[in-house]
């Protein structure tokens, strides 16, 4: 069955074609690009062991050009020559074989085979996301790579894979965010089939798969849409990677259709489940329908059955982004919220300069975090110097994607440090469970599950000038920081143009043969299935859940059924002590035989070096008595002999 096919039977819309690029149907290869500079344009063929040839394109009242070559077959090479003189790969190619700057290569969608027809997506109720790095997470770096791993990562009991940018690049290795062929997927990963195949195979085992887009700039190198068209950039803005895109000036109708229709393209062809926005503070746009409100109405309305995840990467906490269109939203299903991420690591790491400086390491404010979703809510930025973020409460908790790590908060690392290697191991899994018995979405960044070492360094692979010129910029980047004030410190940190750093980023795998990372990964699994099956866990409304802070160390969070069946997870993040949890309800005779302990971090199977915590009934209530960081997930029998100690 052809693509087209198979996506009416995927939640695809049949009223959905390609309108940019290249593509085949029943009459051939249609070609289309948009070129505002052009006098004229022609397309340069290429079929291979033949002489190539120009072929002249027709113009459109819109500045696109558009022809139809019968005869063309996929693999074919092509360009786009402008006024009879320089030539220039397709902005919107399918496959680059020979990298960015070669020629573009045709692709027939409908020669792959889908199998994914019962896939029906996922909710945002079952949504616990995998943050994935194509290039690192496998020995091969490939697709394919990823997809002989996708069994473990169901088997984890994730829910959902994010690749970050797959979009092609200059050079053979990248984050991905300087991507300039924004429909190719990266030759060095594979070819656009083995892509599919990646989504196949994830459908087949249930894994929903999310993909990192970034519409806020082009990378570098190689952007070639801006020489056929100089009206992709804004001549208005600016941002931290160059000129931002033009969603607003001259010429944007054409810069926003290409856009989404590069959305369209990623959901339709590739079968992906949603798509997470990179920093989305940076699409300046000031039309009377904001780009983003415009993209998530187009995408929805192209794929009426079968539900897309938008979600958007703001450091602003705009509640207007996961907001409904029809209520003055932008109509995106979440965001990364990072102020989770920031209270945690400022309680346990001690970080306290850059964007830190806006957290004070207090459990209160920890607290206050996970029951709002975010902190700022309007409240002045000491790092931005302005009131930052709108008030929280009108969000569902699943509209906020949480971490204890993410790619950003280890590669923007001077050395690309995780979490678990810088606090005890015991901290770090009483951290793990409570974002993953948090009601909102949580997001796992690839190795954490076992306490990987490896870092995850900031690479690049660019020409040697402007490599030159960002392992200076990467290095000036930490003048600020205590640790980096002279230049010899800033020398030593790692080189993103060598392909060490790139080297040392991978995971290493044989880490799951060592005791501790095999308890962790146990530990981890435990959480996930308990996530997965406990009601308790699987109500996630606003009411439905409570957390309370216990002294400076400590916090505990109720989760409670609709049925009225009730959890407390009783976390300790620094030191030993007693947690008061629980006291008499007053209702009837209060025993701890009417509590059950379902987990505990100091399972022996979970660590190698146990200290249980013990309970102690008194006659005020329930105290967990820890020797150390951990925590301890406590079920009611459902008798309502406790409740939660003030």
């Amino acid at each position: 069955m052809g693509a087209s096919d198979s996506s009416l039977v995927n939640g695809g819309s049949p009223s959905w074609k390609p309108t940019l690029g290249a593509w085949f149907d029943e009459k051939g290869a249609h070609f289309r690009v948009w070129s505002a500079r052009a006098k004229s344009l022609e397309l340069v063929w290429m079929p291979e062991g033949r002489s190539e040839q120009f072929i002249p394109l027709d113009r459109a009242s819109d500045g696109t050009y558009q022809g139809l070559l019968a005869e063309a077959t996929p693999g074919d090479r092509y360009l786009f020559r402008i006024d009879g003189k320089a030539t220039y790969p397709d902005p919107a190619s399918r496959y680059q074989p020979e990298g960015v700057h070669g020629p573009s290569a045709l692709v027939d969608a409908r020669n792959f085979s889908w199998t994914d027809q019962s896939w029906c997506g996922i909710s945002r109720d079952e949504l616990v996301i995998y943050e994935v790095h194509v290039g690192t997470f496998s020995p091969r770096g490939t697709f394919a790579g990823v997809t002989e791993r996708l069994a473990w990562l169901a088997d984890l009991g994730v829910t959902a894979i994010e690749l970050m940018p797959v979009a092609d690049f200059p050079g053979e290795r990248s984050w991905g965010y300087d991507g300039v062929d924004l429909f190719a997927p990266a030759r060095c990963y594979g070819t656009p089939d083995e892509l599919r195949h990646l989504v196949n195979e994830a459908h087949r085992l249930g894994l929903a798969v999310l993909l990192d887009v970034v519409y806020n700039h082009f990378g570098p190198m190689g952007n070639y849409a801006v020489a056929l068209s100089p009206s992709y950039l804004s001549n208005q803005y600016e941002s931290d990677w160059g000129t931002c895109v033009n969603l607003d000036g001259e010429g944007s109708e054409m810069v926003r259709a290409f856009f989404i229709e590069n959305a369209q393209y990623w959901i339709h062809e590739f079968h992906m489940d949603g798509l997470r926005l990179d920093a989305t503070h940076e699409l300046r746009d000031r039309s009377a329908t904001h780009f983003l409100a415009e993209l998530s109405q187009r995408v929805r309305s192209s794929t009426p059955n079968k539900p897309v995840l938008l979600i958007a990467e703001d450091h602003r906490n705009l509640t207007t982004i996961a907001q409904p269109v029809e209520r003055g939203g932008l109509g995106l299903d979440g965001v990364w919220a990072d102020d989770f991420h920031h209270q945690i690591r400022r309680f346990l790491a001690g970080d306290h300069e850059g964007y830190y400086r806006d957290y004070t390491g207090l459990m209160a404010d920890l607290v206050e975090t996970i029951d709002r979703g975010w902190y700022y809510r309007g409240q002045q930025s000491v790092h931005l110097g302005a009131a930052r973020g709108t008030d929280a409460r009108p969000l569902d908790p699943r509209a906020f994607v949480v971490c204890i790590q993410n790619h950003d908060q280890i590669g923007n690392r001077a050395f690309g440090e995780r979490l678990n290697t810088q606090i005890p191991l015991a901290a770090f899994r009483a951290a793990s469970t409570l974002l993953l018995m948090l009601p909102e979405t949580p997001l796992l960044f690839m190795g954490q599950e076992w306490a990987a070492t490896s870092p995850f360094l900031y690479f690049t692979d660019h020409e040697e000038e402007l490599g030159r010129l960002v392992t200076e910029g990467r290095r000036k980047e930490f003048r600020h920081f205590l640790a980096f004030v002279d230049v010899e410190s800033r020398n030593r940190i790692p080189d993103p143009q060598a392909a060490t750093t790139f080297d040392a980023s991978h995971l290493d795998w044989t880490e799951l043969e060592r005791p501790d990372h095999a308890a962790t990964l146990a530990l981890y699994r435990a959480l996930l299935a308990l996530r997965r099956t406990e009601p308790a866990l699987r109500a996630r409304s606003r009411g439905q859940y409570h957390v309370a802070a216990r002294g400076e160390d400590a916090l505990v969070l109720e989760r409670t059924d609709p049925t009225g069946a009730t959890l407390w997870i009783v976390v300790r993040l620094r030191g030993d002590g007693a947690v008061r949890v629980l006291e008499p309800s007053g209702r009837r005779q209060h025993s701890k035989e009417a509590l059950e302990c379902l987990f505990t971090t100091e399972d022996p199977k979970f660590c190698t070096d146990a200290q249980a915590p013990e309970l102690e009934e008194t006659s005020s209530g329930l105290l967990v008595r820890f020797q150390r960081p951990g925590a301890i997930i406590l079920r009611s029998d459902g008798s309502g002999t406790w409740k939660l100690a003030p």
